[in-house]
């Protein structure tokens, strides 16, 4: 694969592509490729999969839907491409109830152009752009999307996981399988938001990545079901 050594990406298409074969629905699947470290996910499916210009993923995806209703259409993104220059997208698709899944892999960093701020660094956080850390009150704090869609009245299910060890794994395969067993049936937008390591520009270790992921990230971001069925799940 063309991910770097310990990158969360290259598991999240493995659940993927099982979860599909699962569902038995792998010839009626298209997924919505993004500007970034997964702009070649086409090379790892099995199934149709397009690209979108940066940001625009949930607006092809909804095009792809709308013409071809008995198909399953995912968008499959990270935290620049999703929360930066695709919020508007991200945020209409959700409040229109568009029946697609996303997939939002969130690594806190920029990946494919050199590890700059995204919208998801974590306060203190090196990066390319801020080699002292993000400073929050220069650019304010992280962005977090399950919370902020969790606000809309449409979608029907959300959550957020972690690839930081085997039990979040399999916690993010079963949230994975909801979010496309709930398109065969026509239920509506599914949102899964994966905390990931990016061991290059998180700046550690494969393993180190791991525990940034589980205890840093997870302590920003927290793990947890947000929507289900179309309702709020409450702490």
């Amino acid at each position: 694969m063309h991910y770097c050594p310990g990158c969360g990406h290259g598991l999240v298409h493995k659940l993927i592509a099982e979860v599909v074969d699962e569902l038995d629905i792998r010839e009626r699947t298209i997924g919505i490729a993004p500007v970034g470290c997964a702009v070649l996910a086409y090379f790892y499916f099995a199934f149709d999969v397009m690209e979108a210009a940066h940001g625009r993923t949930p607006a092809v995806a909804t095009g792809v839907k709308r013409c071809l209703k008995d198909r399953i259409v995912f968008c499959y993104q990270g935290d620049g491409d999703l929360a930066a220059i695709g919020m508007a997208e991200t945020i209409h698709a959700a409040n229109r109830g568009e029946k697609i899944a996303v997939v939002f892999v969130n690594n806190s960093v920029y990946g494919m152009t050199g590890g700059q701020m995204a919208p998801t660094t974590l306060p203190g956080q090196v990066t390319a752009t801020t080699p002292c850390g993000r400073d929050p009150a220069a650019v304010g704090p992280p962005i977090r999307v399950c919370e902020l869609l969790n606000t809309l009245d449409a979608p029907y299910y959300i959550e957020r996981t972690a690839l930081d060890g085997p039990a979040g794994v399999r916690r993010t395969r079963q949230a994975l399988h909801t979010a496309f067993e709930a398109q065969t049936q026509d239920r509506g937008y599914c949102f899964v938001e994966i905390l990931s390591p990016c061991p290059i520009y998180q700046r550690r270790t494969p393993v180190e990545a791991l525990k940034f992921v589980g205890q840093e990230m997870a302590a920003c971001f927290p793990v947890r079901l947000f929507r289900r069925d179309g309702a709020i799940v409450r702490d």
